[in-house]
């Protein structure tokens, strides 16, 4: 395995979720009384929980098949051109300047990205855009296993 990244919710995300739980577990206790109250906080912990905890579960990979995003594997002989992504090249290819039909994983918490070029004619992906918190050591892992370098 050249490369393995979580793509998990920072820690700031839980604690804008328990706010969030927090104050509507307020508002049905003061309104409905304390039992509605302690209800409500449960399963607003349970659900917020996994809620942020499903949206951090996707992990890209890099091994001797190829890129692996979740389920997906871009395949060696069709990874192309790889490109290191600041944020504001980011931005630009998930606004204006991007393509509908592109494969892109990305969360709200990442800034940054690497592009990887698809040079399979055939298939409908013309890049696959991928969301990183490391994007030079992704890029760099997917060049050295696309080309067959050492680490």
């Amino acid at each position: 395995m050249e490369y393995r990244e979580r793509l998990s919710a920072p820690g700031w995300y839980w604690l804008v979720g328990v706010a969030f739980g927090t104050s509507g577990v307020l508002a049905l206790g003061l309104w409905f009384g304390p039992w509605v109250g302690f209800g409500a906080a449960l399963a607003s912990v349970a659900l917020i929980g996994l809620a942020v905890a499903w949206m951090g579960r996707t992990e890209i990979s890099v091994d001797a098949a190829g890129v692996r995003v979740g389920p997906n594997l871009l395949e060696w002989p069709w990874a192309g051109e790889v490109t290191e992504l600041d944020a504001e090249q980011t931005q630009a290819l998930l606004g204006a300047a991007s393509d509908p039909s592109a494969f892109v994983v990305q969360r709200p918490w990442l800034s940054r990205a690497v592009r990887v070029q698809v040079a399979d004619a055939a298939d409908p992906h013309p890049y696959w855009l991928l969301g990183t918190r490391h994007p030079r050591k992704l890029a760099q892992a997917i060049e050295r296993a696309r080309t067959g370098t050492p680490a």
